[in-house]
């Protein structure tokens, strides 16, 4: 059985290892896989195990033993999944590994928009502090939780996560389109929650009926002290358009885990914006998170061989 770990080092930078999957084949591991290199990697490939790699319908075609995809995160929009059917190939997945990461992380942003902790921090760093006149001071007006709203876009594991952390910090919750209501929050129409909501956390999932669904019309609506946080997927939001909006100070800030294109180009317009906060996509890089990922992954594959799959997602 040879398996082929396309880009492995997203998961495992050097922290957790691959060894269990010794024991299901012969393990064949790339750090990274450049497109031109996947249908060569995995010619003879019966499992492939990718992050972001994608594996498209020439590199499913190309397969000719290839029995499993087995993707290291939620979204599986890399594979070819009409290919992979036409094959009878099993895709799957890892459903739920980040919750707490995540939310923990949209969280990190939140604050980083209210109490600057960076810019502060490395004012002191840079002598202010020391220079100062005051005992005290702040770059930025700092900003109380309780009793603002936030707004949550996707009341799933991670949004219901986000929404218990923003009640522990006494804060209103309203949200949109939820799989199961949670005590204490209430569900609004979307554009009453761009209107009320001080802050707007997105946790949906990328369809292809929502994509740049964050658009002028519903910035428009914010107010103009809100802020938009987004751990979820960049190609929720129409970026020229939010980068026009905060240049027009429509709303107070943005904070951002994901883009549209990843990496981003360097003259990507939301780069260098003074009220935007963007990380590189990090959000689910816990060593908890991925150790679950790698955990899950293992199952999965062990499951399919033993012809009892799990986490299949066709």
């Amino acid at each position: 059985m040879r398996i082929v770990i396309t880009d492995g080092y997203t998961l495992n930078p050097g922290d957790l290892n691959w060894n269990a999957f010794d024991e299901l084949g012969e393990v064949h591991y790339y750090d990274r896989t450049a497109a031109g290199e996947i249908i060569e990697r995995c010619r003879n490939a019966d499992i492939i195990i990718t992050n972001k790699t994608p594996v498209n319908s020439e590199a499913i075609e190309a397969a000719k033993q290839l029995k499993l995809i087995a993707v290291t995160a939620t979204g599986y929009n890399i594979i070819d999944i009409a290919a992979a059917k036409q094959r009878a190939i099993l895709i799957c997945n890892v459903p739920s590994y980040g919750t707490y990461s995540v939310a923990q992380h949209a969280f990190a942003l939140l604050l980083e928009l209210t109490n600057h902790v960076g810019i502060n921090a490395a004012s002191v760093q840079d002598g202010e502090w020391f220079r100062s006149a005051d005992w005290c001071y702040t770059k930025q007006p700092l900003m109380e939780l309780k009793d603002k709203t936030i707004g949550i876009i996707g009341l799933g594991k991670i949004g219901t996560q986000t929404a218990k952390i923003a009640m522990a910090f006494g804060m209103n919750v309203i949200y949109h389109h939820g799989k199961k209501a949670i005590k204490g929050a209430t569900e609004v129409k979307l554009h009453e929650l761009f209107m009320q909501a001080d802050f707007i956390s997105v946790h949906c999932p990328l369809t292809d009926s929502n994509k740049g669904f964050i658009n002028k019309e519903l910035l428009e609506l914010m107010k103009p002290t809100a802020f938009l946080i987004n751990t979820s997927r960049g190609q929720l939001i129409a970026e020229k358009e939010l980068a026009d909006a905060l240049q027009n100070k429509k709303l107070a800030g943005a904070a951002l885990d994901v883009l549209s294109q990843e990496p981003p180009l360097a003259e990507h317009p939301l780069i260098g914006l003074p009220n935007c906060i963007i990380t590189p996509h990090n959000a689910w890089i816990s060593f908890e998170a991925r150790s679950r990922i790698l955990q899950t992954t293992f199952e999965n594959v062990k499951a399919a061989l033993g012809g009892h799959p799990k986490n299949v997602v066709n």
